[in-house]
């Protein structure tokens, strides 16, 4: 019986695997992007007079809310949303129904765990347009 030889790749080919791999990325990831849309996000609320109480509460694996924020009396869960281009929409064309329903359990889910019980809420929308220099904010208010 004859073992076959692997042929190993060329050092070319090798080279090439090498240098494409130890190229940094042409666009940052996209959790980098939401977290810097998030970012911009807060500083936007807290510029319109909102108090920030919590970023990216988690409740369970039911949902999540990007920020939590007061103004006056009324608690409002904001979902941040952000485009490096509008190729595929703005950014709020892309709050789906299924991720409304989840934002609202993720918000039930808050007022539970805070024990907050008769509270006025509302959800807002957070639209980000980052190919835009500076970035494109627009704030809809009571948007779901």
């Amino acid at each position: 019986m004859q073992v076959q030889q692997r042929q190993l790749p060329t050092v070319e080919i090798f080279y090439h695997a090498i240098y494409h791999i130890m190229q940094p990325p042409t666009q940052p990831h996209n959790r980098a992007v939401g977290a810097n849309a998030e970012d911009l996000a807060v500083e936007f609320l807290e510029r319109k007079g909102m108090n920030i109480l919590s970023r990216n509460f988690h409740f369970g694996k039911v949902g999540e809310i990007d920020i939590v924020a007061q103004e006056a009396e009324t608690l409002v869960f904001v979902e941040v949303k952000a485009r490096r281009s509008d190729t595929f929409g703005t950014p709020e064309e892309a709050i789906t129904p299924r991720k409304q329903a989840a934002l609202r359990r993720a918000a039930e889910g808050y007022l539970y765990v805070h024990k907050m019980h008769d509270r006025e809420c509302r959800f807002d929308v957070v639209a980000i347009e980052l190919q835009h220099s500076p970035p494109s904010i627009r704030h809809i208010v009571n948007a779901l």
